[in-house]
């Protein structure tokens, strides 16, 4: 554990890691630690990349003031400045950045891009939770509906949070070069959504890779340990293809 700008973050270094390169992993809404994926941190040492894991509780990661995790930075510009600022320090420039997120994280990885694509050209999600005003309004209708307590307070309408959803954030002619998602239809939540992109992005000639095939596991650690392999696959892909675009 290290701290930036007053606040944890997890800091994964392989032992022969490439320079000039880091991932910045958003935990999901149950905030798993990445070291207790270990496939993905696997997949992150075979890369030989270092990664940076921020804490900021069920913060969505927006940009919305959250006083439990900061009284004056939202978790989005933490990432966003506090992170990437941390990551140039250690000799990363934005070129060589990546966002890889599950579950909130994953929707996290992909509207922080969408909003900064030029900070943040690549982008990894693996089961994005997209549409969460779905889960905000169903919250009182399911045993876990504590999760989502926090968007109430944050949005205090379903509408609202929908209009400040990752994909009411992708713009047609200003987006990250290089996008990566999968979900499992078998993950009855989550999956509409990831599918809507998919749509969106198709419609609008929008350049990514979208993983909707049935795998098994819904929306579980399960299935991220099955994906999280082809995600570092495809994040050093976009790397190396922004690293010759840079030179």
């Amino acid at each position: 554990m290290i701290e930036v700008a007053g606040h944890p973050c997890e800091w994964f270094e392989p032992p022969d890691a490439l320079p000039g390169r880091a991932v910045i992993y958003l935990h999901g809404v149950r905030e798993r630690f990445l070291r207790e994926s270990p496939a993905l941190l696997a997949a992150l040492a075979a890369a030989r990349l270092r990664a940076i894991a921020p804490r900021t509780g069920r913060s969505w990661w927006l940009d919305r003031i959250q006083p439990e995790f900061d009284p004056a930075v939202t978790p989005e510009r933490f990432v966003v400045d506090a992170v990437r600022l941390h990551l140039e320090q250690q000799g990363v420039k934005p070129g060589g950045m990546a966002l890889v997120g599950t579950s909130m994280g994953g929707q996290g990885s992909l509207r922080i891009s969408y909003r900064h694509p030029a900070l943040f050209p690549i982008a990894a999600a693996i089961a994005p939770a997209i549409d969460f005003h779905h889960a905000m309004r169903d919250s009182y209708l399911e045993d876990d509906g504590e999760l989502f307590a926090n968007l109430w307070e944050l949005y205090g309408d379903v509408e609202r949070a929908r209009q400040d959803t990752a994909i009411l954030h992708v713009h047609p002619l200003n987006w990250p070069r290089h996008q990566w998602f999968a979900s499992d239809p078998a993950d009855h939540r989550w999956h509409d959504g990831a599918q809507r992109l998919h749509s969106k992005l198709v419609a609008l000639g929008i350049p990514h890779t979208a993983l909707l095939e049935a795998r098994g596991g819904g929306h579980s650690p399960e299935f991220y340990n099955q994906v999280a392999p082809e995600a570092v696959q495809f994040i050093v892909a976009a790397l190396d293809a922004d690293a010759r675009r840079i030179a």
